[in-house]
């Protein structure tokens, strides 16, 4: 196909450069790897690619799987943001126990029909048999692409959903992953995910015998038995060589067309725990108001406990904090592992602090992350600034309150900032946003809000973006409008 047909495709949107290379590249290729950062637009790219392929007769349908967090966001906005107006189609979001307006679209994905058919799938879906058995039901029925969001999430060679979606990927015409940063700990972390596009891609069909070719391991003996321990790697130029000829790798700091500010949302489902726990603070709010109009003093004070429950905790009134059930470091750990370089994170509520670190830490061992809030000594806070911009400094996160670390800092070293939690304060969120956005900073910059979808941590953002000061203008009936 020439260099004219891209030039003249009708593009729902214009494409950056750096999408327009990789679609010239890889747009007809049965398999590639999109490594692209986040906030670069791999979603435009692969949406955009699956029309391309639809309008050539290639494939007929498409399968987008991506982690619980962005799955449905694929749907809401995405797919209607991106693709092409003249391509006819209908959709379905997986769901194992579906409403019935979910399941007749579930149903109509296997409908003969000329329409491209597109069927979304949290990742999660394939640790399960029915998940997997109904994306090789439809893999089986059509020519379809199938793409994996986020594909570090099929990283460990031994996870039931890993082993399940290179099963059933085996049925799809034309594969795709995309990731942000496809190595997160080690080399090894690629072999999984190149796998499922295909053995050849990287040459092995044994995650063993790729490790052998590319880790240097030692032999330890312990009481019982015998392992290989994994002390370095080899061979990597080997590795990268093979990899440049099925992958395209953009960062953004290459990407000089695009936009300076990118804002992503990222979902949180809450647990049954959290459900339960906030309807019950719901009503207890709204038992409030039927006695009669309330400050605002004590409207924030609502918010403020029915965000806690959002965020996986709650303060009673003997001062004692109650852990709950949650998912929404799960859902930052995620996001993370799409991100290189450094992170500043900010949260509202110091218990959200402590717990962020102890699990940065964990993950990315004891000198990646510093906090930052009111207790941090002065003397501390300018260690911590200097680390932070220190490029060959092992301190990767800055995690902190946004009152406390959100006016004055130059943390510029950082241009992606993750609300782990927001506060009511407009002023407050837009100095904090101003930490990366300063003279210095070179690169977009990409921020993240975790948000649980139909709560008031929802509304706290939506009212932050439409420019409201939440702590002047929000109080007792307007409150009660939110809650319900």
């Amino acid at each position: 196909m020439s260099d004219q047909y891209l030039l003249d495709y009708p593009f729902k949107n214009k494409p950056f450069l750096h999408q327009r290379i990789y679609l010239e590249r890889f747009w007809n290729k049965d398999k590639a790897a999109l490594f692209a950062d986040m906030g670069t637009g791999k979603s435009f790219m692969l949406i955009t690619n699956i029309s391309m392929l639809y309008d050539q007769g290639k494939i007929n349908a498409a399968v987008i799987v991506a982690p619980k967090g962005v799955y449905r966001n694929w749907a809401g906005v995405e797919i209607p943001k991106h693709m092409p107006e003249h391509v006819v189609y209908r959709q379905a979001v997986w769901n194992p126990s579906p409403r019935k307006a979910e399941q007749v679209a579930l149903d109509s994905m296997f409908d003969i029909t000329e329409d491209l058919k597109i069927l979304i799938m949290n990742i999660e879906a394939f640790s399960t048999e029915k998940g997997a058995k109904f994306c090789n039901r439809f893999l089986l029925a059509h020519n379809a692409f199938m793409a994996i969001d986020e594909s570090t999430t099929i990283k460990s060679p031994t996870a039931k959903r890993s082993k399940n979606i290179l099963k059933v990927g085996q049925l799809a015409k034309v594969k795709r992953i995309a990731t942000g940063s496809p190595v997160t700990k080690s080399p090894l972390d690629l072999y999984q995910q190149c796998a499922f596009l295909g053995y050849d891609c990287l040459g092995f069909a044994s995650y063993y015998a790729f490790q052998s070719r590319y880790a240097v391991t030692v032999e330890r003996n312990l009481a019982s038995h015998s392992f290989k321990q994994i002390v370095g790697y080899r061979r990597i130029d080997e590795l990268q060589e093979k990899l440049q000829k099925f992958s395209f790798r953009i960062r953004k700091e290459e990407c000089f067309d695009l936009p300076p500010k990118t804002f992503v949302r990222r979902e949180v489902e809450l647990t049954d725990e959290q459900a339960k726990a906030y309807k019950q603070m719901t009503l207890m709010a709204l038992a409030t108001f039927d006695k009669g109009i309330t400050s605002t003093v004590n409207a924030l004070t609502q918010i403020m406990r029915l965000q806690q429950i959002v965020c996986g905790h709650i303060t009673l009134d003997s001062g004692e904090i109650v852990q709950l059930k949650n998912n929404r470091l799960d859902e930052m750990m995620a996001a993370i592992e799409e991100t290189d370089g450094k992170i500043i994170i900010w949260a509202h509520f110091r218990h959200d602090i402590e717990a962020i670190k102890l699990a940065l830490q964990k993950a990315y061992g004891m000198n990646s992350t510093a906090t930052f809030f009111g207790d941090t000594t002065s003397d501390e806070r300018e260690d911590i600034v200097n680390r932070f911009q220190d490029p060959n400094s092992e301190l990767r996160f800055f995690v902190g309150q946004p009152r406390t670390g959100g006016y004055g800092l130059t943390l510029t070293e950082a241009n992606t900032m993750i609300y782990y939690s927001n506060g009511y304060d407009l002023e407050v969120r837009l100095q904090s946003e101003a930490r990366i956005d300063r003279y210095g900073q070179t690169r977009p910059m990409t921020y993240i809000d975790l948000v649980a979808p139909k709560t008031v941590d929802e509304k706290i953002v939506e009212a932050l973006v439409r420019k409201i000061n939440i702590a002047n203008e929000v109080m007792g009936e307007e409150l009660k409008a939110w809650l319900t």
